[in-house]
């Protein structure tokens, strides 16, 4: 498959948020065991304080 600008493509959200996770947090995430996930830990303001929110 020949991938270019503008293809619709599927993206796995799971794996993405785990990846944002861990890019947020650093050496945080390493140490987090992933049978211990927290619920909640990202809240509107942490977003727009990261740049995510449009104000």
């Amino acid at each position: 498959a020949s991938y270019r600008p503008g293809r619709r493509v599927n993206l796995e959200v799971d794996l993405l948020a785990r990846y944002l996770e861990r890019l947020l947090m650093g050496d945080k995430a390493a140490e987090s065991d992933s049978s211990q996930r927290r619920a909640g830990n990202i809240t509107e303001s942490f977003l727009a304080a990261n740049g995510y929110l449009k104000s």
